[in-house]
């Protein structure tokens, strides 16, 4: 979207990851003006000074991930953030400061966008005030930097790409996304590092009904042992293109569960998920425009080492939903330059293009 409105052009995005939504939202905050968000940021660090403390409410997750001398600045930042927050833009980028250099500042391994991993040590984590500084200092530049040569209407749904919600019929063009990739990544996982420290969950168990609900189901944690009828989901009538194929695969992984150790349901995850897939693609014949195209940056997999062709089903899915033609373009090649403790199955990354 912040590429659209560089462009001057307008743009809707759909996200139905709640803690990711409110990140986008105050992304979209480029037209602030400046001395607002720095004049905040200042007041925060100034109240911080002077502000009470308590740590001692923080769960598990957060007493492992900080060292009680950071935890206490972090938390001073956070009470003093909350003192003044109003929903303002200006609230909302400084709400963003902080989010954003919670993982820098953590002494465990933390990389962005990974599993939190709490035995694992880091080198040299920042120090809780300067890193605040050097990040609003980031965002500061980064706005002032962004080129907008005309007013571009940027339009942000809490919405479900599986429906596309608010999205007119017949009014896009180009879509440009990377879907959940079908790997059990626990997307609702990947954040609660950051809604724990803000208050928004409370542990591991909260993630269910306050996110992984929302999306699309490409991790076992969403489809529990009898959650769904695998039957029922492998013969619904979008998947009727890679229906074959899909039932073989998932027989399959219904056997193999039998035989591992973590019984993960594979098999019920792979089904939900191209199912999930097929509806966004016919939510998106809804709202694309005869002449439409889009990229989706995806990339194949193989629980249990039974390999899943995301790239051709997708597609076919695609077709089926009435877009016209397909090509996929390998970016790289993934899982051969160590050993998978999982599988030794070859697998790549690329863009799915489809147009029209």
């Amino acid at each position: 979207m912040l590429a659209a409105a560089s462009l001057g052009m307008p743009s809707y995005g759909v996200e139905a990851h709640p803690f990711i939504y409110r990140i986008a939202r105050a992304k979209l905050h480029y037209r602030i003006d400046l001395t607002r968000y720095i004049k905040r940021c200042l007041a925060i660090e100034k109240a911080a000074d002077k502000i009470p403390h308590d740590i001692g409410h923080y769960p598990d997750l957060i007493r492992n991930c900080f060292r009680d001398a950071v935890l206490v600045e972090l938390d001073k930042l956070r009470r003093a953030w909350l003192k003044f927050a109003d929903d303002s833009p200006e609230s909302e980028l400084a709400w963003l400061t902080i989010v954003a250099v919670l993982r820098s500042v953590s002494h465990v391994g933390t990389a962005p966008w990974q599993y939190v991993l709490p035995r694992k040590a880091k080198r040299a984590p920042l120090a809780p005030r300067l890193a605040f500084s050097r990040m609003a200092e980031t965002i500061a530049n980064d706005i002032n930097a962004f080129v907008n040569p005309s007013v571009s209407k940027s339009i942000l749904l809490r919405s479900d790409a599986r429906t596309c919600v608010g999205v007119p019929t017949d009014s896009i063009d180009l879509v440009i996304t990377s879907p959940p990739y079908a790997n059990n990544y626990d997307y609702a996982d990947a954040t609660r590092l950051e809604m724990s420290f803000m208050g928004e969950v409370a542990g591991w168990g909260d993630l269910q009904a306050t996110v992984r609900q929302f999306l699309v189901r490409s991790c076992s944690q969403h489809v529990p042992p009898g959650s769904v009828d695998l039957d029922a989901i492998v013969s619904s009538d979008v998947l009727r293109p890679i229906r074959d194929e899909l039932r073989d695969v998932c027989s399959q992984l219904t056997t193999l569960r039998s035989e591992r150790g973590g019984k993960k349901t594979y098999n019920l995850m792979v089904a939900c998920y191209f199912l999930d897939m097929a509806n966004v693609w016919q939510a998106m014949r809804r709202v694309c425009k005869p002449s439409a195209r889009a990229c989706f940056v995806i990339g194949d997999s193989a629980p249990y080492g039974i390999y899943l062709p995301v790239s051709d089903w997708m597609g076919r899915l695609a077709k089926s939903a009435g877009f016209a033609k397909y090509k996929f373009e390998k970016t790289r090649d993934r899982n051969i330059k160590w050993k998978n403790r999982k599988h030794r199955v070859p697998l790549c990354e690329g863009r799915l293009w489809v147009w029209g």
